[in-house]
C-alpha cells in the first residue's frame, strides 16, 4: 500500500509541474489566446502526447523503487550515538522518536519535507556490527556520505 500511495504521490507531482511548465509556456507567448486545458488536450489528442503521459505514468510507478535505498555502515547505535546525532543533523535531519534497536530520522526544514513529498522519514536499524540506514535516496546518501 505504502508503495502505491508514493507512486500517486510522484504521479501527482508530475502533473503539477507539467501544468506548470504549460502555464508558463502559455504565459509568455504572445499572440495566443489559449487556455491550459485547451493546450493539454490538444497534446493529449496526438499519438506523442499519448506516449507522453505513458512515460510519466511508468515513471511514477517505477521511481518508489528507485527513490528509496538501504545501504549498512558499520557502527554502534548505542557507543557512537551522539555521532549518529551529530551526523543526522549536518545532513538536515532530526530526530523524532528513539526505540530499542531503532531510530527514526525527519527532516528539519519543511520547504525539505515538500520536496521529498513528506516521505522524509530515515530509519536506522542496529544489526550484529553495523546498522541499517533506509529512507529516501536522497537523504541517506547525505548522511552515509557524512559517517
Amino acid at each position: 500500500m505504502k508503495y502505491l500511495v508514493r507512486s500517486v504521490k510522484y504521479l501527482a507531482a508530475f502533473v503539477v509541474l507539467y501544468l506548470a511548465v504549460v502555464w508558463i509556456s502559455l504565459a509568455t507567448t504572445k499572440g495566443y489566446d489559449v487556455g491550459v486545458w485547451d493546450y493539454v488536450m490538444a497534446t493529449f489528442a496526438t499519438s506523442k502526447g499519448k506516449m507522453l503521459g505513458v512515460a510519466v505514468v511508468l515513471l511514477a510507478a517505477a521511481y518508489p523503487r528507485m527513490g528509496f535505498i538501504t545501504r549498512c555502515v558499520e557502527c554502534d547505535m548505542q557507543q557512537e550515538h551522539d555521532y549518529i546525532l551529530q551526523k543526522f543533523a549536518a545532513a538536515g535531519f532530526s530526530l523524532k522518536h528513539e526505540g530499542e534497536g531503532c531510530m527514526v530520522f525527519r527532516a528539519n526544514n519543511i520547504i525539505d519535507r515538500l520536496i521529498m513529498l513528506f516521505e522524509d522519514e530515515i530509519v536506522v536499524k542496529q544489526l550484529e556490527g553495523q546498522i541499517e540506514i533506509s529512507g529516501i535516496r536522497r537523504g541517506v546518501a547525505r548522511v552515509i556520505y557524512r559517517m
